[in-house]
Order: C-alpha cells, then structure tokens, then sequence
C-alpha cells in the first residue's frame, strides 16, 4: 500500500465528508493505493456515525473509537498501530490541512530519503496573538533545545516512513515533539515543507491556553526522558554522587578543624547544616536513580486505551 492517513479527530462530523471526498480525489489522481484511518477521540457528537456511512461507500476509509477523550497524541498512536502504508500522513480534520500535499510529501520521503517531514505553515490565518506568537515562541524553543530546524514542529500535517511510526511512542501531549522522538529513535533525517494552510470552514478550534502551557513541560518532558528516560541512574546518581561528595569534604574539613585546631561549637557553624543537607540529599539523589533504573527495566505498557469500535482495521 502507497499511502496510510491517519487523521485524529474530535466532534468533526461536519468536516469529514468534504475532507473524505478530498483525500480520494487526491489519491486516485495521482493512482495511488491507500486507506484512511479516522481516529475517533471520544467525540459526543454525530462523527463516528459518519466514519460508518463513509467506510459504506469506500472500504478504503477505516476507523477508531475510543470509548473517552484522550488526546491527540494518543489518537495518532493508535493510528500508527494500524497503518499499513508505505508512508504515513497525518492530518488535523478540520479542513486547515490541504490533501492536495500529499503526493509531494511522499515523493519527499520515497524519491528523496527523508525519514519524516514536517509541514510548515508559513502564511497562517490564526489569531496572531493567542496562536501565532506563542507557536512562534514554542517553535524556536523546541528548535533550539532539541537542535532539530524546523519551523512549525506542531505543524498537523506530516509524511513519514512506515518504519518511524511503528518505533515511537506517542504519548500525553508528546504530539508537538514528534521529530525530536523521531530523532531519539534514530531516525535524523528529518526534513520540512511549506505548506497551505486553510481558515477554518466548521466548527471551532479545540485547542485553548493551557495547550502552550503544557507545551514547554512536554517539551522538557522529551528532552530528559530523550537523554535519560533508559538510564535515570546517569543524571540522579551523577548528582547525588556530587552533592554527597560535597557533604562529606565539608564534614571532613569540620573533623579535621575540631580535632587539629581545637575549633569547637561546630553545630553553631552554618557549614555544618550545610554539610549534614549535601549528604542527605546526594543520598536521595542516589536512591532516586536506583529507583528509576528499577522502574524502567520494568515498567509495565503505560501507552493503552479502551476502543470501543473499530471500523475496517485489520488486527
């Protein structure tokens, strides 16, 4: 199969027959064998009633429904699971995304060997206060942190191979940083495109503040467990072994001060607090990345959701 497109969606049902009817022009224009995958995050309105009517009259459109709202991310990682194709598209539901796109972003991926490419909104026609300044803020901190250019990491529109999807973990809100997990993954091939971007036709965005908020967390989220997320002891015991070690020369120096120079009153000194702190907590630091070291070598799946249907979707 050409092409798999993964397209997560939240109470949509006005969009999706327009985008549906879209993305098959597109495909058979240009003669390319596909299926669609609407991801179904728990919508209470009507739109899982329309995946049904659409997987009716082409088969080739398929669907997932999870029985709550869980997020994006968890919506495209259901639909990596699933894809079939030889590259992957993901797509926001909304009409801001044009199919038109796709056949260029694949021949990025299969003509010229890029791993995953990202959409890049360059003319946008969002609020440019609440969306266009702190995306423009977010972009150049996720660029500058993870040292991947790219120009619109939260771009919904991206190709990537098949091989990519099925080694990531999408998670949380993780969906912002999926080149830097491609990246952690090995895959540094990472490439971009300018892209259309449309003004919303139905409904409005579902998106609200909080997202930037939690934006930078996610994003410092990435970075550490990218570093350290499979070796904990690394960063917690290279800390604690420091702040201990610390501790302990202090607690020398006092021993060596109280019983050469007969230097007494030392719990009235502020160094010894100091001293009894720094061995304390490069102690916790220590247990802490023992701990995680145990946890990760045995950590159970945390990535599973309750579907409550599937349309179309081969096990």
């Amino acid at each position: 199969m050409d092409v798999s497109v993964i397209v997560p969606l939240f109470n949509e049902e006005e969009s999706l027959p327009e985008l549906a009817d879209w993305i098959v022009r597109v495909m058979y224009t240009n003669n390319l064998s596909y299926e669609v995958i609407m991801v179904d995050d728990g919508s209470n309105d009507n739109s899982w009633e329309v995946i049904g009517s659409l997987h009716k009259k082409n088969d080739n459109i398929r669907g997932i429904k999870f029985q709550r709202n869980y997020g994006k991310s968890a919506a495209l990682n259901e639909g990596f699971k699933a894809a079939l194709g030889d590259v992957v598209i993901t797509m926001d539901a909304d009409l801001q995304d044009s199919p038109d796109e796709i056949p260029e972003l694949r021949a990025m991926i299969m003509e010229e060997g890029y791993d995953m490419v990202s959409g890049w909104k360059k003319k946008r026609f969002d609020n440019k206060l609440t969306k266009n300044l702190p995306s423009k803020l977010f972009n150049a901190a996720a660029s500058r942190s993870s040292g991947i250019k790219l120009h619109d990491f939260n771009c919904g529109l991206k190709a990537y191979k098949n091989k990519l999807v099925k080694s990531i973990e999408v998670y949380g809100e993780m969906h912002r940083y999926i080149p830097v997990l491609a990246k952690w993954a090995g895959f540094k091939k990472v490439g971009e495109k300018v892209v259309e971007h449309r003004a919303r036709k139905y409904g409005v965005t579902k998106f609200g503040w909080s997202r930037f908020i939690n934006g930078f967390l996610d994003l410092a989220t990435i970075m550490f467990m990218g570093k350290f997320g499979k070796r904990p002891m690394h960063i917690f015991g290279l800390w604690g072994s420091i702040v201990f070690f610390l501790g302990t020369c202090i607690w020398i120096y006092l021993f060596v001060a109280k019983i050469l120079f007969s230097q007494f009153n030392m719990t009235e000194r502020p160094l010894f607090y100091v001293g009894i702190i720094s061995i304390v907590i490069g102690t916790q630091l220590f247990l802490a990345g023992f701990l995680g070291e145990l946890i990760a070598r045995n950590s159970s799946d945390r990535n599973t959701y309750l579907v409550e249907s599937k349309i179309g979707i081969v096990e």
